[in-house]
């Protein structure tokens, strides 16, 4: 499960709540696309904007709409009763998995990011995903910490955040960890515009935003990866590079991934949890033209 593409969509809504058509079509084009396993409740999910009872609805729409496919479910909150409660409510959806950040408003130490953990997995029936994000939680993992992480038994797998953009020093930063970590727990890239080069340095899985609305397109760098094929990889990735430009101008991925949901006919708009905006004016026109460039459209 926490091998190959996994995809990430949105989380359709308005003030009033979830979109939920929207998210189930999201959902079943994922599943029909053949995708490895479908992340929702990620960042890109919005998942710590909506409250216990919207989580627990998205995780049972994703995974009845989601056929055969895995669905992994976040369940980072700032409190530890809160993450339990929204692991027991995604295990009941029938999630294969969950995806864990450690969530905070005071910066954590390190021992209370491994006490999350620990007291998380005493509960759980099912994988969990350790989700290393420093640009939204604002914590950041060292190696020894994941190490130590990696030792409890539900832990299967590492989403880590994007590497170098040079395949040698990216490799070796996936060595290093690989060092340090149970050889069944996976390693994940996340950060779009660096997915390929961590593929080509050797992490097991793609936790993709891009995926989460163009699996086609996702699946093929995917593949490219199993195959072995790093000059490929490397000519796809690079022939997207137009979008990645647009998540480095705009502040990451979610806005914009928002922004081409609604152009698109995925999402209607608005799609994201006020105060968050899609992007309007020039800048839309511009994830437009990028869109028509590449033949997304």
């Amino acid at each position: 499960m926490f091998t190959g593409l996994s995809a990430f969509p949105l989380t359709p809504m308005n003030e009033k709540g979830i979109k939920e058509r929207e998210l189930i079509c999201l959902v079943e084009h994922l599943a029909n696309a053949g995708v490895d396993s479908i992340g929702v409740l990620g960042s890109t999910g919005s998942y710590v904007y909506l409250s216990q009872e919207e989580r627990a609805r998205v995780a049972q729409l994703s995974v009845e709409s989601a056929a055969s496919v895995p669905v992994v479910v976040g369940i980072g909150a700032l409190r530890t009763r809160d993450v339990l409660a929204n692991a027991e409510n995604a295990q009941k959806a029938g999630a294969s998995g969950v995806l864990l950040a450690p969530v905070s408003y005071q910066k954590l130490t390190d021992n209370e990011v491994f006490d999350l953990y620990e007291t998380v997995c005493r509960s759980l029936s099912v994988p969990l995903c350790v989700y290393d994000n420093p640009g939204t939680t604002h914590f950041e993992f060292s190696d020894e910490l994941h190490g130590r992480i990696a030792q409890l038994s539900q832990v299967h797998s590492i989403k880590i955040p994007p590497v170098a953009d040079e395949v040698e020093v990216a490799r070796a930063r996936v060595e290093r960890l690989r060092k340090l970590i149970p050889d069944g727990v996976t390693i994940g890239i996340s950060g779009d515009a660096v997915a390929g080069v961590g593929l080509r340095a050797g992490c097991d899985a793609w936790y993709s935003v891009f995926g989460g609305l163009f699996p086609r397109q996702a699946l093929a760098i995917t593949g490219a990866a199993q195959k072995g094929d790093m000059q490929l990889i490397q000519t796809l990735s690079e022939a997207l590079e137009p979008l990645w430009a647009l998540y480095r101008d705009y502040g990451g991925s979610l806005r914009v991934a928002a922004t081409l949901a609604e152009i698109t006919g995925k999402a209607s708009q608005p799609c994201l949890p006020q105060p968050l905006k899609t992007l309007q004016g020039d800048d839309r026109k511009r994830v437009e033209h990028v869109l028509e460039q590449l033949g997304l459209a």
